[in-house]
């Protein structure tokens, strides 16, 4: 008997909306859940014009690959602008270098897929912010999100 593959309809799965509902507004489905994926995450994104789904970033472990499936939109990468278009992938790695952000600058929706590993933890800093994030979904989930100026010594003790 064979094996049916894991298989979904992007347009019929249920979206959640994120961000503060000003510049960060997204309409996300995180499909590589639905699929049972445990290793790559993988997100269908869409934004309205104007909006952009997360702040500017880079990660210190996870890669990442965006695929443009629907309409057109600018790349912010390592201080450059870049147009993207339907039909386009491109890449982000890890360290300096690669901050990376997806902003819709058209007059429609664009549509992409997120597609990351999933390093656990992850540290991600925010050039725009100042600020640093340590995440881990391990041992129920941790989030810090820090400014630069607020570090301590490594030999503070309580």
């Amino acid at each position: 008997m064979a094996n049916n593959p894991a298989k979904i309809d992007l347009d019929s799965v249920k979206r959640t909306t994120i961000g503060d509902g000003r510049n960060f507004s997204a309409s996300i489905a995180k499909v590589g859940d639905l699929l049972g994926m445990t290793k790559i995450g993988c997100t269908v994104v869409e934004l309205e014009p104007g909006k952009r789904a997360w702040p500017y970033h880079l990660h210190y472990g996870q890669e990442e690959v965006f695929i443009v499936l629907e309409g057109k939109g600018t790349l912010r990468y390592d201080d450059d602008e870049y147009e993207i278009r339907e039909g386009e992938i491109f890449f982000a790695g890890t360290g300096s270098g690669t901050a990376h952000q997806i902003v819709n600058t058209s007059e429609s929706k664009l549509r992409y897929l997120a597609l990351s590993s999933m390093d656990d933890p992850e540290v991600i800093y925010y050039p725009d912010a100042k600020k640093h994030g340590a995440f881990s979904d391990n041992g129920g989930g941790v989030q810090f999100i820090a400014p630069d100026d607020s570090s301590v010594s490594y030999s503070d003790v309580e």
